[in-house]
């Protein structure tokens, strides 16, 4: 399992030097994942060795989570007697992102099912 771990923090280290390298607009480990995807689709035999180690982490993903709601439990505090705004601020973001999207796929909708009420 040490291996496969080795193996997931290579590609994350190539995946962020080829970030800082090339400066593309993307995450350096989800350059990483894409590198990785490449070399497992190159070398089918990497996939065993990958397999169990990632296994591994995903058995735990929820530790990584705690971190996380901790800093969401400590936060909480300093919303005190601003809940209203916070509420309204959640309320009003939601319809805005659902108008927004509504309008993108109406405007990406192909003009030939718009006509027949077809999605």
């Amino acid at each position: 399992m040490l291996l496969a771990f080795a193996v997931l923090l290579v590609f994350q280290c190539l995946g962020e030097g080829l970030v800082f390298l090339t400066g593309f607009p993307v995450p350096g480990p989800v350059a990483g994942m894409l590198l990785l995807l490449v070399a497992l689709v190159a070398y089918p035999r990497l996939h065993e060795t990958v397999e169990a180690g990632a296994n591994e982490l995903l058995r735990h993903l929820s530790l990584l989570f705690v971190p996380a709601g901790v800093g969401i439990v400590v936060a909480a505090a300093s919303g005190n007697g601003h809940w209203l705004a916070i509420c309204a601020a959640v309320v009003g973001s939601t319809l805005l992102t659902l108008a927004v999207t509504a309008l993108v796929l109406q405007a990406l909708t192909p003009a030939h099912k718009k006509g027949r009420g077809d999605v």
